[in-house]
C-alpha cells in the first residue's frame, strides 16, 4: 500500500515579511537594550575610571649573594621557609679564612713591636746624645780653665791638646749618633707607634681579614619567604655568586600597564581597586596610586625599539603606573608576586602633581643593619692585638716623636691608643741637654745647665790645634 507526504500549505508573503520583522525588531531591541545598558554603565561609571588587565603584582625580590669566597658546608633554608633578618641561612668553610685572619694578627702584632723597636732605639740615641753633649760641655769648661792657666805655666802644652782632641772625639761622636738619630726620625718621626704607617697598613689587613672570616657566615639581610634557592652543598662560591631570593610578602605593589592614551588625567593619590584573579570578584583590594613610572616599558627594554628604520609601524606604547597596596588587606587576603589583577583608577578624583610620588623606602625591606656590628668589633680586635704586643715592649716606651726635635722635646706618652686625641706632654730635656749647630770647627753647641740657663759655645772657646 501506498503512501504519500501531503505538499506543506505556501505561507503568504505577507506572513513571511511579518516573521522577518518580528526577528528584526527583536535583533533590533536587544542591540538597543545592550547600547543603552552600555552607555548608561559609561555614563554612570566608566567614564569615571581606567580600567586595565595588563597589571600583575610585584614586590621586593631581595637576593641573597656570597660576599666571601669560600666552599658550602651547610644551607639552612629551604624554599618556601620563612627567617627573620639576621638568620644565618647558608655556611661557608671557615678553615681558609681563618688561617688569613691569624696571620693577620700576626702581622700587626710583629708591626707594632718593630716600631716600638724603633722608637726605643730613637730613646737610647737622644740619651746617647745628650750624654754625649753633657760630656763635651764638661770637657770645654775644663779647655777654658786650663787656657787661662797656661800662660803661668800651671798647665803644659800636652794636656791642652789633649783637651783639644778629646773634644774632636766627642763632637765626631755626637754627629754620627745625630745622623743615626735622622735616619730614624724619618722612619718614625711625626708619628706615634698606634699610627705608623706601617702599622695602620697591617691593621687594615687585619680589620679585611676580619670581615672576610666573618662574610662566611651569610646572614637574611631581610625578613621573608626564600625562594629560588640555587646554593647546594659543595659549591665553591666567589663574591657576587647569587644563591637565593629572600620575598618579603608584607609589602606588595601593583603595576598597571595603562595605554598612553590613557594617562591624561591619572594622578598620583587617586584611589583604585585591584581584584586579584587568586581571589577574582570576591576579593577587592583599595590601593592607591603611588606615581608613574617616568618612562614607557619599551624605553628600558633590553633591546629598545629602533623606530628610525623604514618598517616602522605605530603601536600604542603602554607606561606603568605604580599603586600601594594596604598592609592590612595583604595580611588578610596573601598575594604573591607575579598574580594577574584587573586594575582601576577613578580619575575623577584631583589627586597630586603628575610630577610628584607616594612612593617610600621606610619600610624595613629597604635596609638592613645586619653588618652593623662587624667593622667594631674587627676594630677592637685589632686594637686588642695592638695593645697586647705594645704592653710587652713596655709602656714607658710609647712615645710620639715629631721631626727635627732631637733634644726630645715633643715627646708625650700615647694616650690610651688613640691616635687621633695625642696630647704633647711637657719638654723633658735631660739635665745638661744640647743642641748641635754647624760650626767652624765642626759644631756648635748650645749647653744648658743645671739651673736651666743657656749659653752658646762658639770657636773662640776651643783651642786650635
Amino acid at each position: 500500500m501506498n503512501t504519500t507526504t501531503p505538499p506543506s500549505p505556501k505561507l503568504h508573503p505577507k506572513a513571511i515579511r511579518a516573521r522577518r520583522n518580528r526577528r528584526l525588531l527583536l535583533v533590533a531591541g536587544l542591540l538597543a537594550a545592550a547600547g543603552l545598558a552600555y552607555g548608561w554603565q559609561w555614563w554612570s561609571y566608566d567614564r569615571f575610571w581606567v580600567r586595565t588587565d595588563n597589571a600583575y603584582v610585584t614586590g621586593n625580590l631581595v637576593s641573597v649573594a656570597a660576599q666571601a669566597s669560600g666552599i658550602i658546608t651547610q644551607v639552612l633554608f629551604e624554599e618556601t621557609q620563612f627567617v627573620n633578618r639576621g638568620d644565618l641561612v647558608i655556611r661557608l668553610d671557615e678553615h681558609e679564612a681563618s688561617a688569613a685572619l691569624g696571620r693577620a694578627r700576626g702581622r700587626l702584632g710583629e708591626e707594632v713591636r718593630r716600631i716600638a723597636a724603633l722608637f726605643k732605639t730613637r730613646k737610647q740615641l737622644e740619651e746617647k746624645v745628650s750624654a754625649r753633649m753633657a760630656q763635651l760641655t764638661l770637657v770645654r769648661h775644663d779647655m777654658e780653665r786650663y787656657q787661662l792657666a797656661s800662660p803661668s805655666g800651671a798647665v803644659s802644652k800636652q794636656i791642652l791638646q789633649n783637651a783639644a782632641d778629646k773634644i774632636r772625639a766627642l763632637e765626631a761622636e755626637v754627629r754620627e749618633t745625630q745622623a743615626e738619630l735622622d735616619v730614624l726620625d724619618a722612619q718614625v718621626g711625626g708619628t706615634s707607634i698606634m699610627d705608623h704607617p706601617a702599622v695602620e697598613l697591617a691593621k687594615h689587613e687585619l680589620i679585611k681579614a676580619y670581615l672576610e672570616y666573618k662574610r662566611q657566615q651569610i646572614l637574611a639581610p631581610v625578613s621573608g619567604y626564600v625562594a629560588k634557592r640555587k646554593a647546594q652543598v659543595g659549591d665553591r662560591v666567589k663574591p657576587g655568586t647569587d644563591l637565593m631570593t629572600i620575598v618579603p610578602l608584607d609589602h606588595l605593589w601593583v603595576e598597571a600597564n595603562l595605554r598612553e592614551t590613557e594617562l591624561q588625567l591619572v594622578r598620583p593619590g587617586q584611589p583604585a581597586l585591584v581584584s586579584v584573579d587568586l581571589y577574582g570578584t570576591r576579593q577587592t583590594f583599595h590601593g592607591t596610586v603611588e606615581g608613574l613610572v617616568p618612562g614607557t616599558g619599551s624605553a628600558f627594554a633590553l633591546l629598545p625599539p629602533d623606530n628610525a628604520t623604514g618598517n616602522f609601524i605605530h603601536i600604542v606604547e603602554r607606561v606603568p603606573v605604580r599603586i600601594a597596596l594596604p598592609q592590612d588587606e595583604i595580611r588578610a587576603h596573601p598575594i604573591r608576586p607575579g598574580l594577574s589583577t584587573v586594575t582601576q583608577i577613578k580619575i575623577t578624583e584631583s589627586g597630586q602633581s603628575v610630577w610628584s610620588s607616594l612612593a617610600t623606602t621606610a619600610t624595613a625591606e629597604y635596609e638592613t643593619d645586619i653588618y652593623a656590628d662587624e667593622l667594631p668589633s674587627a676594630e677592637s680586635l685589632a686594637q686588642t692585638v695592638m695593645t697586647t704586643n705594645l704592653a710587652s715592649e713596655g709602656a714607658g716606651d710609647r712615645a710620639q716623636v715629631k721631626s727635627g726635635d732631637h733634644d726630645g722635646r715633643g715627646v708625650a706618652p700615647l694616650n690610651n691608643g688613640n691616635s687621633s686625641k695625642r696630647d704633647r706632654g711637657p719638654s723633658k730635656e735631660p739635665a745638661s741637654g744640647a743642641i748641635m749647630r754647624e760650626g767652624t770647627l765642626g759644631v756648635d753647641v748650645e749647653a744648658q745647665g743645671h739651673n736651666g740657663s743657656r749659653r752658646m759655645i762658639t770657636p773662640e772657646h776651643r783651642v786650635d790645634r
